[in-house]
């Protein structure tokens, strides 16, 4: 099976290809760009060239670092998507904000496969939660505050895994997300910044993961 992980930035690409070396699939770990829309566009492109070569992709990997709700997701730990949620796409009114879905247009959420989700949970140690895909990074304990209570599930947050799996679902390719986390949601304190020990922690969840990401469509 043939295998895309996009991933936001070279640095985050440079942490999971490793895991990949020798393996029997053929990964393409790709930076498609910061944000729900240039990684939606960049995987989109791998997507199509891939399928207009005939050597189309049977998985999508999101994978990167995140913020992490606290206590459930502290830093350093790896979390495994069980939903990809759009976390800011809707309207905001005086009664609070309102999903686009509830407006009548389109989706919000794309649920990776639950067998994969289990054995990728079961191999890496992480654990399954919601990521939220969001275009402003959370920055005060408020917001924080209000992501948890519209989305009681949600462990991270991140800026493309929506995007990617938006552009997996076009195609008809199932969608994983794997974020390690490197701070915790909430007020915006650059000291509490941990971006090596969270590059550390997926280049190591990668490892473990590879196995099952190389064998999971022969038991899909």
């Amino acid at each position: 099976m043939r295998i895309l992980v996009a991933t936001a930035v070279p640095v985050e690409r440079d942490a999971v290809a490793p895991a990949f070396q020798g393996t029997a699939a053929t990964v393409d770990v790709l930076a498609v760009g910061v944000g729900p829309a240039l990684a939606a566009a960049g995987t989109a492109t791998a997507l199509t060239r891939a399928a207009l070569e005939g050597a189309a992709y049977g998985l999508v990997v999101s994978a990167g670092i995140a913020g992490g709700f606290l206590p459930e997701a502290p830093v350093g730990s790896l979390v495994v998507a069980d939903e990809i949620t759009a976390a800011d796409l809707g309207a905001e009114t005086a009664e609070g904000f309102v999903p686009v879905t509830a407006l009548g247009f389109g989706a919000v959420t794309h649920r990776p496969p639950a067998a994969l989700v289990r054995d990728a949970v079961a191999a890496t140690g992480g654990r399954a939660g919601a990521v939220l895909t969001v275009s402003t990074v959370t920055g005060t304990a408020e917001r924080a505050a209000a992501l948890r209570a519209r989305h009681p599930s949600a462990l991270a947050e991140a800026m493309e895994g929506f995007g990617v799996a938006e552009a997996a679902g076009a195609h008809g390719v199932p969608v994983l997300e794997v974020r390690a986390v490197s701070n915790p949601v909430g007020p915006r304190d650059r000291a509490a910044w941990r971006i090596g020990d969270a590059l550390t922690a997926l280049t190591e969840g990668f490892g473990k993961l590879a196995p099952v990401l190389e064998s999971w469509k022969q038991h899909d």
